[in-house]
Formats: structure tokens, C-alpha cells, sequence
């Protein structure tokens, strides 16, 4: 019966892990940096900012880029550390690769 309790345990802690990754940007709204400090990066950067948006607890930059690519920036809340920049096509999807794949699989 402990056997049973231990792997039990086990299995229950493997299924919560890839659930936990995608929790980097969840941290308390008193921590998050203003808006306005999310477009000074954007500016600092040479991005063109679009539209300033919260996805899955981290500030979500939909813009240009200096080279006027289309680009979604994933940037921390409370760091504004850049987590991710995904180019996008002009039909506001996500680019694909050869075999119809999105980039970030």
C-alpha cells in the first residue's frame, strides 16, 4: 500500500511539471512594472508597438520590429525581461516552417 501512495505521489508530481513551466510570469500585480515602462523597451528596442496586451500572466507586445517584421514579445511583468519574440506573417499568424509546424514546436 506505501508502494502504491509512492508512485502515486510520483506520477502526480510529473504531470504537475510541464504545467509549472508555464508559470514564470505569474507574480503578485504590485510587482508588475507600468505599461509605460513596457513601451520605453519597446522604444529602446526600435519596436513599433501595436497593441499592449496580458496573455497567461506576462505582458504581451504585438508590433514591428526595426526592420518592420511583424513581432510578438513576450516580456516578464515585473522584470521585463524579454522571454520570447515570435515573428509573425502579415495575416497575423505565427510563421510556420516547411511542413506547416509553428516555430515554437
Amino acid at each position: 500500500m506505501r508502494l502504491a501512495l509512492i508512485i502515486l505521489a510520483c506520477v502526480a508530481i510529473l504531470h504537475a511539471g510541464p504545467a509549472l513551466a508555464d508559470d514564470e510570469c505569474f507574480v503578485p500585480m504590485a510587482d508588475w512594472k507600468p505599461r509605460e515602462a513596457v513601451t520605453a523597451l519597446a522604444a529602446q528596442n526600435a519596436w513599433t508597438v501595436r497593441r499592449i496586451k496580458i496573455d497567461d500572466g506576462c505582458y504581451e507586445i504585438d508590433g514591428t520590429d526595426a526592420q518592420g517584421q511583424r513581432i510578438e514579445v513576450t516580456v516578464h511583468p515585473s522584470t521585463l525581461e524579454i522571454i520570447q519574440i515570435e515573428p509573425r506573417d502579415g495575416a497575423d499568424h505565427r510563421h510556420r516552417d516547411e511542413e506547416g509546424r509553428h516555430d515554437n514546436q
